[in-house]
């Protein structure tokens, strides 16, 4: 099993392309839970919500491992509950960190916030490019001070669909 992680900031197409992966290779994808979570909760989320947020994150990723696919696409792991946290409320539980590392992430697709439009969507909170670029940055520091495996992808929404595509058939053969 080849997992495959897609992270950055938010609205640079991690869902869209998580999708247009599984369709090209198959596997099984895991979506973003902390969507559903403020779904049904219907308000701003909380520093106490994180612990939440990451659980039930790690429930769908490791549901998803046990199925031990040839291809698991993450549209989000906990690097995105971290920053998130960090982001909003200046800190971030320690064990999130923990559960990261301990787990195995074959390939992580980077993607850039340049070149696209934001695009609201009732739970994204960073219209400024600026911060998305911060955000970006973030992910890329954790990557490169952990040494995990990671491919930036950017340009518009054709070459990121080429690229990110290129680079999952690269990590299968």
């Amino acid at each position: 099993m080849k997992v495959l992680v897609l992270t950055g900031p938010e609205s640079t197409g991690k869902s869209w392309l998580a999708e247009r992966l599984l369709r090209t290779f198959g596997g099984v994808l895991v979506g973003e839970y902390v969507r559903d979570y403020i779904e049904q909760r219907q308000r701003d989320t909380t520093f106490a919500d994180i612990p939440a947020i990451a659980r039930g994150q790690l429930v769908r990723e490791d549901a998803a491992r046990i199925q031990a696919p040839h291809l698991l696409i993450l549209d989000t792991h906990l690097l995105s509950n971290m920053l998130w946290s960090h982001t909003l409320f200046g800190d971030c539980p320690a064990w999130l960190e923990d559960e990261l590392l301990a787990r195995d992430y074959h390939q992580h697709l980077l993607l850039s916030p340049e070149n696209i439009e934001w695009h609201a969507d009732g739970q994204r909170c960073q219209p400024d490019i600026s911060e998305r670029l911060d955000f970006f940055e973030a992910c890329r520091s954790w990557l490169v001070q952990r040494d995990q495996p990671f491919v930036e992808i950017g340009g518009n929404w054709t070459e990121r669909e080429r690229h990110a595509i290129a680079h999952t058939r690269a990590l299968l053969e």
